[in-house]
């Protein structure tokens, strides 16, 4: 991990620190070829020698930032993973997201936490579903998108159908930075619109059929489509679009260099009271992720906290709002994927690991003693319920433990029966079950299977104390508890639901839960 990120200069303005960070993630529909591209960045900024492919054998399918034994073995990213770095006079941090949509509970979490967005779009298939659905997301929170087209290598769709497309069905203008020079198997580079320079691996004439295509394009591209919008593309109204063959690292240095060059500083963080400029000198931050275990032969939980303002620095003192204690900042850590080190210093921005025994949990906020919590980090209403069934006896306790740091990670939602039943866990994909199954027994010595229940729905219920106990005790059977103990009905069908609803109308029921807050 040599090449990361370590110290910078300490006299440097906090201003001039905040600027040069861009934090961003990559979304992408699964197969888009997000794995791959993230590597290729990595290698491109200098951070790695060898870039690892999700399709290739043996070793060279180490890739980086999958580094979890089920990730490898089905060649997928179902953690997000941090990866930070240095290139062209600024601080990446990278967010490489799961593109599983089993995991988009995950994925949202860590939209919370980024200033702008990669979208990898596979040539050949155009807009997929998942890639619209985290696309809503970064809409949600107004995230300027840039737009990654991949696999021009291979058969594709034309440039122009596919920026239609985009405008169309994503309702954002596009502005080509750079444009394909040939296509498929004669595809050798990028022609960049803004700076006027042929990116290509080999010499072509300009009699050569791609070059004469590559001028008629560009006339089009003039006419036709707006010119990048700084101000718009910031308020994400407008895409800059880049093509490129992640696989043959085409176009990635061009994605780089723009993302150095206009892709934007840390933004503004929204808490219950007032919205946090990126600029304020006192420090505060927003706990994203939780990842117990990343070291096994430690049994380590980490805590990744974006910074939101201020400056870090190894050894202060913070408040943790949500219980109202001192914490102290021993070890902060700078990552890259699995490596990590000492973070003597960062900056807003900055993505950082805490180590912690359990004390910090997703949606928590630190600060230097002003009472703020950010908000924007839900829990969703699990679609999937299943009881938790123990192989061994003896080893109920270890069960105990396993689950709650699991769900304090936010692997699975666990739901405690108050009639003393066996635990459930809710999930909004059924890999979820199978990464949970595989880190119980991997990292906890726990072997467990699943029944399942009668239930298909889970709500969070709030309402006046008294008609809330009632409530509880007359649905006994069909009442849990969360990670939070918080009350959560259970319920067999959305008829079922309706029903209890309207015979309980001084109660609410809630599909969507606040992280850290109680539910209003």
């Amino acid at each position: 991990m040599d090449k990361t990120v370590t110290a910078t200069v300490a006299d440097t303005p906090l201003a001039a620190e905040i600027t040069r960070r861009r934090t961003f993630a990559i979304i992408s529909h699964p197969d888009a070829g997000k794995t791959t591209l993230t590597e290729r960045i990595l290698r491109a900024g200098g951070a790695i020698q060898m870039a690892g492919n999700v399709r290739a054998k043996g070793e060279r399918r180490r890739t980086r930032s999958d580094w979890m034994g089920i990730e490898r073995d089905r060649g997928i990213s179902v953690v997000t993973s941090v990866m930070t770095f240095e290139y062209g006079g600024c601080i990446f941090n990278l967010l490489d997201t799961p593109g599983h949509e089993d995991f988009s509970e995950d994925t949202y979490r860590t939209l919370t936490a980024v200033d702008a967005a990669v979208m990898v779009i596979d040539a050949a298939k155009g807009i997929e579903a998942r890639t619209r659905k985290l696309f809503e997301i970064c809409r949600l929170r107004d995230i300027p998108i840039v737009t990654f087209i991949n696999k021009m290598d291979r058969e594709s769709q034309d440039p122009f159908a596919l920026l239609d497309e985009i405008s169309s069905s994503l309702a954002l203008d596009t502005s080509p930075a750079t444009w394909p020079v040939g296509r498929a198997a004669k595809f050798v580079g990028t022609y960049d619109i803004r700076h006027r320079e042929l990116h290509v691996t080999e010499e072509l004439d300009q009699t050569d059929p791609r070059m004469v295509q590559l001028g008629e394009d560009l006339e089009l591209v003039e006419a036709a489509l707006p010119e990048f919008d700084l101000e718009s593309f910031n308020a994400g109204h407008l895409t800059p679009v880049f093509f490129g063959s992640a696989m043959k690292e085409i176009g990635v240095t061009d994605l780089l260099d723009a993302l150095a060059a206009f892709g934007p500083p840390p933004r503004d963080q929204a808490t219950e009271t007032r919205n946090v400029r990126a600029d304020e000198p006192a420090l505060t931050a927003l706990v994203f992720k939780i990842q117990a275990n990343m070291d096994p032969n430690h049994r380590d939980r980490m805590a990744f906290a974006r910074i939101c303002s201020g400056k870090l620095q190894r050894g202060m003192r913070l408040k943790h709002v949500r219980i109202g204690k001192q914490f102290a900042l021993h070890t902060p850590q700078f990552f890259f994927a699995r490596d990590r080190q000492l973070a003597e210093e960062a900056f807003a921005g900055d993505v950082v690991g805490i180590p912690n025994h359990g004390t910090l949990r997703i949606g928590d906020t630190l600060t230097e003693g002003e009472d703020l919590r950010f908000t924007g980090v839900p829990y969703f209403a699990p679609e999937i319920l299943r009881r938790v069934r123990l192989d061994d006896a003896m080893k109920a306790k270890k069960l105990r433990q396993a689950l709650t740091e699991l769900a304090e990670e936010g692997v699975v939602q666990l739901f405690r029966p108050q009639d003393g039943a066996p635990p459930i866990v809710g999930v909004v994909g059924t890999l979820q079950l199978d990464v949970l199954q595989s880190r119980l027994k991997g990292e906890y010595g726990v072997a467990i299977g699943f029944e399942s229940t009668p239930y298909n729905l889970a709500r969070w219920v709030t309402g006046p104390r008294e008609k809330l106990e009632t409530f509880c005790m007359a649905n006994r059977t069909a009442m849990a508890d969360d990670i939070d103990g918080d009350p959560v009905f259970l319920a067999s069908s959305a008829f079922m639901m309706k029903r209890t609803a309207e015979g309980n109308p001084d109660l609410t029921f809630h599909d969507i839960k606040q992280i850290g807050q109680e539910i209003a």
